[in-house]
């Protein structure tokens, strides 16, 4: 009896849908940027291209302009900062959650999603009364957005990690204590490389949400001094400004795109060594020696 081969059924108006999004979605972004590259002012219409609002004003391009390059740093500390501190809390709390039984630990899982459900002009709102009223000693500007950034992303962290621990499951760890590790051996030399994908991606998502947010940044700013990328283009765009803040947003954007592309090829490089098997191999191997 011959084998059937199941054929693969196609659906090219739903490829074709898609495609059509993607466009759609993708072409303010390249219209914004194409602006960028406008020999002149014009914001509305494309012109003859130069690198003007990049390098070659010497009053207003991003290379020359002191508020647009304190908006870069600014916004690039940040989310420098809330990588540092967001990632290592969210993993912790991802372990304890995941091991944590009982009607309690239900509720505090509940509650880690509530961040991200949460609309985040109400989140924003809450951070404000919360800093203005209860932590008034909490210093003003990049501090008190610091802390909210970590605050917001936090909760990206827990569902990434803990996702990745229900996928790898108890197996390895168990296996490292009964070598003789202690509890912590098995977490630092078993859990941990098991969960270095899980991780790598948690703080590109975590830069990508900090170097796009606008509404907690605004809420919890203080001045001109600690302006973000996304509060300047706000504000200079209300203003009538010039292709400079296009190009200071190309240029974040570039950033963005090559966190997102860095954490897709290490997991992708990840994946091609195996998996989560060759972490955990390699731990217990570890162990035993």
């Amino acid at each position: 009896m011959r084998a059937r081969v199941r054929r693969v059924r196609r659906f090219p108006t739903l490829a074709a849908l898609t495609w059509l999004y993607v466009l759609w979605s993708l072409l303010p972004v390249l219209i914004a940027a194409r602006i960028s590259f406008n020999n002149g002012k014009s914001r509305s219409a494309f012109q003859p291209t130069s690198f003007r609002w990049y390098w070659g004003d010497h009053a207003s391009s991003v290379w020359y302009d002191d508020s647009l390059q304190t908006s870069m740093a600014n916004t690039l500390r940040l989310a420098g900062l809330c990588m540092l501190i967001a990632t290592p809390l969210g993993v912790a709390m991802a372990i304890g959650l995941h091991r944590w039984r009982g009607k309690i630990s239900n509720a505090a899982n509940g509650l880690m999603l509530v961040p991200i459900v949460t609309p985040e002009i109400v989140f924003g709102v809450a951070l404000f009364f919360v800093f203005s009223q209860v932590y008034v000693g909490v210093p003003t500007g990049l501090t008190r957005m610091m802390l909210g950034h970590v605050t917001f992303t936090l909760s990206f962290v827990v569902v990434i990690i803990r996702a990745r621990l229900a996928a790898i499951g108890t197996q390895y760890e168990e296996a490292a204590r009964d070598l003789g590790a202690s509890r912590l051996q098995a977490i630092r030399l078993v859990l941990l490389p098991l969960l270095a994908p899980a991780i790598f991606a948690s703080v590109m998502v975590v830069f990508a949400t900090s170097v796009d947010d606008f509404v907690i940044s605004s809420f919890l700013s203080s001045g001109a001094g600690d302006e973000t990328v996304p509060i300047k283009i706000y504000s200079g765009a209300r203003a009538g400004s010039t292709p400079a803040l296009n190009a200071l947003a190309t240029v974040m954007l570039l950033f963005t795109l090559l966190a997102v592309a860095l954490a897709a090829t290490v997991v992708r490089w990840a994946n091609k060594r195996g998996g989560a098997a060759p972490g955990g191999t390699g731990g217990l191997a570890g162990l035993t020696g």
